[in-house]
């Protein structure tokens, strides 16, 4: 009896999991206006660029490769800079050695709007690993691993950024109409005013005219 019902329960699971907009992780709702993209990178064969590539495509992002079309005005471009990465002791052993690293990965890049503004982002990743004297082979290679870890972090957080350079056209498009409507509004109270000192002046003008 057990065994239907943990197949039931399972397959309960399953449906749910399906039903509630489970999406891979990775994937991130680009705005529209940024969903084709010139991507400009110094090493565009680098391992972070093909990191940033991967993230962009997971989140159907039509990537403007060919170089006669980086000159076009119309495409949004995203350049990115030059990684750096650094370590600083987290703890150490009794003896004195370092027993803990962090690591510390940082990432700049600009975003590039047709006509409008550029709005830079960057992106901090930190990781820490155990430092073991007696295998320096295998140390090496879980950095290396670590790096990588890193770089597809950076990526996914450098996607992710993009959602706040779409609030900000948002927010100064609100502040350019917000100007344009008070523009008005003063425009308004002014030939408001102009209407009232005509009124006030036409009875004067009408009691002269009777005295005489």
């Amino acid at each position: 009896m057990r065994h239907p019902l943990v197949t039931l329960l399972l397959t309960a699971a399953v449906v749910v999991t399906a039903g509630c907009g489970f999406h891979l992780r990775g994937k991130t709702n680009v705005p529209d206006e940024l969903q084709t993209i010139v991507l400009d990178s110094g090493d565009p064969y680098g391992p972070m660029t093909r990191n940033i590539r991967t993230q962009l495509r997971l989140s159907n992002v039509t990537i403007v490769d060919d170089p006669t079309k980086q000159q076009r005005k119309d495409i949004p471009s995203l350049r990115v800079g030059a990684e750096s990465v650094g370590q600083s002791t987290a703890s150490i052993f009794q003896d004195g050695k370092t027993a803990e690293y962090q690591m510390e990965m940082n990432l700049s890049a600009t975003v590039l709007m047709p006509g409008k503004d550029i709005y830079p982002i960057h992106v901090k990743v930190f990781r820490s690993f155990f430092d073991n004297p007696l295998t320096a082979l295998a140390k090496d290679n879980e950095q290396d691993i670590i790096i990588d870890e890193m770089r597809q972090q950076a990526a996914q957080q450098l996607i992710r950024k993009l959602l706040t350079v779409h609030a900000s056209e948002l927010h100064k498009a609100e502040d350019v109409g917000g100007r344009e409507v008070e523009v008005i509004s003063t425009s308004t109270s002014a030939a408001s005013k102009s209407s009232e000192d005509a009124t006030e002046v036409s009875p004067t003008t009408s009691s002269s005219t009777s005295v005489k």
